[in-house]
């Protein structure tokens, strides 16, 4: 069978890697969907690739900055695409025109801001369109349970991009959670943080259409979720601190750093609970030596884990940036011996390449939506969870309360 085209919906940092009319001064340079994406097609695993906007005049600037800083390091990779609007439109609607010119079983990938996500994957799923959404998937359990349901309807695979369940070490931890070596959960505490520079990148929604819990937190509540699949959250209560990024010129009211406190009870023994602690934040120091400062502390009855993304054992130093801690499992992005792109195994391409395999497998008949839901990708419905989670977390902090999380007959509610 022929491979799916694929669409990439946005065209920021993560995307392309161009920011502010140049090349992002973070870690993801020259981004990550589209340098994996162009690598898929090289390798014969996707079609024809286009990409969506909301403004078409960014395009001659990322295609240029896309030719010198990938096709031009990687072999002449080929980093061609169509692109919506055209050049010289803006039109905040263009992706309904992009995913037209897809056919039922091509696929889309959606990076844009949170509020975005739902109308963007609904559409696609409604014609059919495999998706791949950006954590969070959406900002309301009600739109998580919708687009479950019409994927399930329409015979759509909707994967959400939880690329840290393939992080070795972590996937390792979750194996040794779910096959009940480390007996029944107990205690999870997870902190992630980015410096403040972030924030120019992030300013134009942050505290306005999203918040830092919804952008970092929702990593490691996964990951959490993962674990314990015989677990279930029953009670958010959240707190944040503010200040800091309302200083550097964010709306009045974004929180710097939120922690979400998380009562978990086991499914078919209630008088078994466990506590979860989430925190995040973007207002970490500007040299702190990692773009991520990420960590996790699992503890169940019978063991527990400590693992730390952030500090793997590779530390580079050099006169202008300092001591840095960098991490090649995420994107490897030196290229191999014979000047090709060399990143296959890290896990941020893995995600992807998951994703991909998973539709041709749907296609081919090796598989059906429950069979993958079975698997542990990160599904719809391996992280409803999540998202109930994150919109209680949101919902405890305006609310000044906390928020119960409740499943009655397979339905998700918050009161």
């Amino acid at each position: 069978m022929a491979p799916p085209n694929v669409l990439m919906v946005g065209t920021g940092e993560y995307t392309t890697g161009f920011v502010g009319g140049g090349m992002s001064g973070s870690d993801k340079k020259v981004g990550v969907v589209g340098l994996t994406i162009f690598d898929l097609r090289r390798r014969g695993k996707v079609g024809k690739l286009s990409m969506v906007g909301t403004s078409g005049n960014k395009f001659p600037a990322i295609r240029e900055h896309l030719q010198k800083n990938i096709a031009q390091v990687y072999n002449n990779l080929d980093t061609s695409f169509a692109s919506f609007p055209s050049d010289d439109q803006k039109d905040p609607d263009a992706y309904k025109a992009a995913i037209d010119a897809l056919s039922p079983g091509d696929a889309i990938t959606i990076f844009t801001p949170d509020t975005t996500h739902f109308s963007i994957a609904l559409y696609a799923i409604q014609r059919q369109i495999h998706v791949l959404i950006t954590k969070p998937a959406v900002k309301l359990l009600s739109e998580h349970q919708t687009l479950l349901a019409e994927a399930r309807k329409h015979g759509v695979f909707v994967f959400v991009e939880h690329h840290k369940r393939f992080d070795p070490a972590y996937a390792d931890t979750r194996h040794r959670a779910v096959s009940g070596s480390l007996g029944d959960f107990n205690y999870f505490y997870s902190y992630m943080s980015q410096p403040k520079s972030q924030l120019e990148t992030f300013k134009a929604w942050a505290g306005k259409e999203s918040d830092i819990s919804y952008y970092l937190n929702s990593h490691h509540i996964d990951v959490c979720e993962s674990m314990v699949p015989a677990f279930k959250p029953t009670r958010v209560t959240a707190s944040a601190a503010k200040g800091i990024a309302t200083d550097l010129g964010c709306v009045p009211g974004t929180e710097d750093t939120i922690t979400l406190l998380v009562d978990w009870e086991k499914k078919d023994d209630t008088s078994k609970r466990a506590t979860g602690v989430y925190t995040a934040s973007w207002t970490a120091p500007q040299k702190a030596g990692v773009h991520s400062n990420q960590y996790f502390h699992f503890m169940g009855s019978k063991g527990e884990v400590r693992t730390n993304q952030a500090k793997r054992g590779y530390d580079v130093t050099e006169d202008e940036a300092g001591l840095m801690w960098y991490n090649p499992f995420y994107m490897k992005y030196a290229p191999d011996e014979e000047g090709n792109f060399a990143g296959q195994g890290g896990y941020g391409y893995v995600s992807f390449e998951k994703f991909i395999d998973a539709i041709a497998a749907l296609k081919e008949g090796r598989a059906t939506l429950d069979e993958l839901d079975r698997r542990g990708l990160p599904t719809l419905k391996n992280t409803i969870a999540t998202g109930a989670i994150l919109e209680a977390g949101r919902r405890s902090l305006d609310e000044k309360r906390p928020v119960e999380i409740l499943v009655e007959e397979g339905v998700w509610s918050l009161r």
